[in-house]
């Protein structure tokens, strides 16, 4: 008789989905050098580093444990330590918890309190707001659940000033409708898988033409928000080109999606793809580009 597989800490840390978090940890420490306006200290950078982890991790562990019903249906998510039952969830609840009080306390003593409550809030939004109300019941879910991704800003800001100006909440506003672009490229492409578990997604429910059409204008919406900060003197030339050129790309490959759909074709990996990886690439250089301006250049 085989005995049953145990976890180990890779299956604990897949848990945390390091994957999803690189790229909110990439904003995160981008705003503390733009607050700073350059270095803003290796032990703060660390300890919001490691405790913006821990908190986003745990935001994740939550998230397996509500949607292990879901995730063992979906081929992409069947092999979650949560869905599997290699992680029962009770040691993963356990596991997630003491990440959160961890990271919050750890903000609250080393960097700012406002820190601490702005990550919290991240976390409220995503597994409350996000996972347990919208996710299965709108398709709205992905636009006012996507604000949890719009916090790691806030969080790096608040940890080096303690407190929020109006620049901070323009970051927080471009992952906002950065977000549907991204997260809906996606789910065109694997909108069967959500349909066969019941989850109302854009594609899904209106299909693949007004999908496209929404990708487009919050395509828009993000560049037209990325280089208003320009226009406030928060940032300057070496941004605004930058947003502007970054942006353009975008833009072009939001297009070439919506004219391939609106014209008559299926949804096609070589269209979808490019708009999904690109976004990433989007945001992340988006944010090198803030802080370098007004690190090196304010």
């Amino acid at each position: 008789m085989v005995p049953p597989a145990r976890a180990t800490w890779r299956d604990y840390l897949a848990l945390t989905k390091p994957k999803v978090i690189s790229l909110l940890l990439w904003t995160t420490v981008a705003a503390m050098f733009m607050a700073a306006r350059g270095w803003p200290g290796l032990w703060l950078l660390v300890v919001v580093s490691v405790a913006g982890y821990a908190s986003a991790g745990s935001a994740g562990v939550f998230n397996m444990i509500i949607d292990r019903d879901i995730d063992l249906k979906m081929a992409r998510t069947a092999k979650r330590p949560t869905s599997s039952g290699l992680i029962s969830t009770r040691d993963a609840a356990v596991f997630g918890g003491a990440l959160q009080v961890l990271s919050f306390l750890a903000l609250w003593v080393w960097a700012t309190p406002l820190a601490a409550w702005m990550s919290l809030a991240g976390f409220v939004t995503y597994v409350v707001v996000y996972t347990l109300w919208l996710k299965r019941n709108t398709w709205h879910n992905i636009v006012l659940g996507g604000a949890a991704g719009c916090f790691p800003p806030l969080v790096g800001w608040a940890a080096v000033t303690g407190d929020l100006n109006l620049f901070a909440w323009y970051l927080f506003a471009i992952i906002f409708f950065w977000t549907p672009v991204h997260f809906w490229a996606l789910a065109l492409m694997i909108k069967d898988e959500y349909r066969e578990v019941g989850i109302p997604m854009l594609p899904v429910v209106h299909g693949d033409r007004l999908t496209v059409a929404q990708i487009g204008l919050y395509a828009i919406y993000t560049v037209v928000l990325s280089v208003m900060p320009v226009f406030f003197g928060e940032v300057g030339l070496l941004y605004f080109v930058s947003a502007v050129a970054l942006g353009a790309w975008l833009l072009v490959l939001s297009w070439r999606l919506y004219r391939h759909v609106m014209g008559g074709q299926a949804v096609e990996r070589r269209v979808a793809v490019p708009l999904y990886l690109y976004s990433m690439l989007y945001l992340a250089l988006l944010f090198v580009a803030g802080a370098v301006d007004r690190g090196l250049l304010g």
